[in-house]
């Protein structure tokens, strides 16, 4: 069933219209200068005034993917706003929320008016959001309109990259994605409900999946390279007042904390974040902390923004405590289970489940509340509330 915002103004909507005239025209006459990367002391700043936060990646349970999330037909604020009052009710105040470069294409305007509607509700819950514009993981063939519906008992059957293969795998068509990264970045840049921009998650990250693997893009680290950079100079010649970075989630861990061992790709996300962002799904607590050691070199403030896999070994009673003690901010991944099926490992393209496992993947509610574990909902509002 269709969900609208409450009623559209006519007036927010020409503010938007005017807002977005002016800024192509600002694109078309005049030229930007490219900003630095902050420097250490802001983004300590930083650090200082939004304090320690944890949360989760935020995807509502009645979407498949970052398009259902968002279009117009799908988009469920009703769904959002009791999914957003659990997460405050267990203290969480950050959000990790994908978005996705066909939503401006398909309606900019109504886009960014459902953005807001979310940022709304959120904010009326205390939870601050971080924004993830571009994303490799999973289908490299985006489609708009209405998604398909999941694979029974498979991890993330329905997630979408973003651009995907056809606009990455071309580089005359990267410049397509200009107007996207900096109409929201521009739309939202001193919004203080938006505190971070990751700009592209888990770059070069190539799908294996059965029946994706021949529409992948080949050689796709150096397109993925090569869309990173324009990524990152459209942002910094928009300046937000918020923190730009990119995680890493890639490589041996002991190269981490030296430039000079890293790839190319993996040194400059570090070079140029603001703020350093990284991945842990390990389920050994060392080498979690190893990560944020070697990382902590780079003397800038850190956030995991992806966490929490049981089934692997990393779960909130061994991670969080890591996290939180070291004041890295803390972002699990999934919250309330639905169709993007998280609670099964990644593991289920290639082995049959045919139940909900004892020991789910991702995810700590499922739709109507239930939890994974009473327990480890005693033990999140423990770290998280005290």
């Amino acid at each position: 069933m269709k969900k609208n915002i409450h009623s559209k103004s006519i007036l927010f909507s020409t503010g938007i219209l005017i807002h977005i005239i002016g800024f192509i025209q600002c694109e078309s006459n005049s030229k930007y200068s490219i900003e630095k990367r902050w420097t250490e002391e802001k983004a300590w700043q930083w650090q200082d005034e939004f304090g320690w936060r944890a949360g989760t990646n935020f995807n509502p349970s009645t979407a498949i993917n970052q398009l259902e999330f968002w279009q117009e037909d799908s988009f469920d604020l009703e769904t959002i706003e009791r999914e957003l009052a659990w997460s405050s009710e267990l203290g969480m105040t950050l959000h990790r929320v994908y978005l996705h470069n066909l939503l401006w294409d398909q309606d900019s305007i109504g886009f960014l008016q459902r953005l807001d509607a979310y940022l709304q509700k959120a904010d009326q819950f205390n939870i601050k959001t971080m924004f993830v514009l571009l994303d490799d993981v999973w289908h490299p063939v985006p489609k708009l309109g209405i998604q398909p519906d999941p694979i029974p008992r498979v991890h993330n059957s329905g997630w979408v990259q973003a651009p995907g293969a056809e606009i990455l795998g071309d580089s005359l068509r990267h410049d397509e994605l200009k107007n996207y990264i900096k109409g929201v970045v521009n739309h939202f840049a001193n919004d203080k409900r938006v505190i971070a921009w990751d700009l592209y998650n888990e770059p070069d990250n190539v799908a294996t999946q059965p029946g994706r693997v021949d529409l992948e893009v080949k050689n796709k680290y150096s397109f993925s390279y090569a869309l990173l950079k324009k990524t990152v100079k459209w942002a910094r010649e928009v300046n937000p007042s918020q923190p730009l970075t990119m995680g890493l989630w890639k490589g041996e861990v002991s190269h981490w904390g030296n430039l000079d061992s890293l790839r190319p790709l993996e040194r400059f996300m570090i070079e140029n974040s603001d703020i350093i962002s990284f991945h842990a799904y390990e389920g050994d607590p060392e080498i979690v902390s190893k990560k944020i050691e070697l990382l902590k070199g780079y003397n800038r403030p850190l956030v995991c923004t992806e966490y929490m896999a049981r089934t692997n070994g990393s779960t909130f009673e061994k991670i969080l405590p890591i996290l939180k003690e070291n004041q890295v901010g803390a972002i699990n991944w999934g919250f309330v289970a639905g169709k993007s099926n998280t609670i099964y490992p990644w593991s289920s393209w290639n082995e049959s489940f045919d139940s909900v496992p004892k020991t789910w993947f991702h995810d700590v509610y499922l739709p109507d509340k239930t939890p994974f574990s009473d327990k480890e909902i005693e033990f999140i509002k423990a770290q998280l509330l005290n």
